[in-house]
């Protein structure tokens, strides 16, 4: 998440997102670990005078307009469209979830548990993860390849080179700077984002989850791309 810096320079979240403010979020999902991490900081999220609110993200708009203090963004993507609006990285305060307790498990393969009973499915969520898997590990070794790609592709045509190419760069970092091997699910990322979920003040869980995940498919997929 990024915010305008104040006048005051301090960079406490209370400090910056103060009541009476908004803070722009994804919804459909995303909103529950905000308001999980706004409760570990004590700032009450039902808006007023005397809390922040919440309101759906659609775009870097709600930051360049005022509209909002704060608003969600991925390192590799409304950061530097933010930046490129004419922000200076000295005008803005970065907080990362991860590094404050507000872990989230990120986008992922999600299926039904029961379809993958079925061995002809698994199989081929299997072969999936592994072409997906060799095809990230080909456009890091071959990131401007991997970016003439996107762009033969674009049927909008409203993507730039400089744009891909800085998004393939990041997505890049957050891959080989992960300690985890490329595709797979950390058990204590996940716990965590449990965690946060649970301590959501309106949460779509009440209880950790029983078989939320597997790494049956991932182990599968070494037969089709050892690595």
């Amino acid at each position: 998440m990024i915010c305008r810096l104040p006048d005051s320079r301090r960079h406490q979240l209370s400090a910056i997102a103060p009541p009476g403010h908004a803070i722009g979020v994804w919804f459909y999902g995303k909103e529950y670990f905000i308001l999980g991490w706004m409760a570990k900081h004590n700032i009450p999220t039902q808006g007023g005078p005397n809390g922040v609110t919440l309101v759906n993200q659609r775009s870097i708009d709600l930051l360049i307009n005022k509209q909002a203090a704060c608003i969600s963004t991925q390192i590799y993507n409304e950061y530097w469209q933010v930046i490129d609006a004419g922000f200076s990285p000295s005008n803005l305060v970065v907080f990362k979830y991860s590094d404050d307790g507000g872990e989230s498990v990120e986008d992922g393969l999600y299926v039904s548990g029961d379809r993958l009973k079925d061995p002809v499915f698994a199989d081929k969520l299997s072969r999936f993860v592994a072409a997906s898997l060799r095809g990230w590990s080909w456009a890091i070794d071959h990131p401007a390849e991997a970016v003439k790609i996107v762009l033969d592709n674009d049927d909008t045509h409203t993507q730039t080179e400089r744009h891909q190419t800085r998004m393939m760069a990041e997505v890049s970092k957050l891959i080989t700077d992960s300690s985890n091997p490329l595709g797979y699910l950390s058990p204590v990322d996940y716990e965590r984002a449990v965690a946060v979920l649970l301590s959501s003040p309106i949460s779509i869980i009440s209880k950790p989850p029983d078989g939320a995940w597997t790494h049956a498919i991932y182990e599968a997929s070494k037969k089709y791309w050892p690595r």
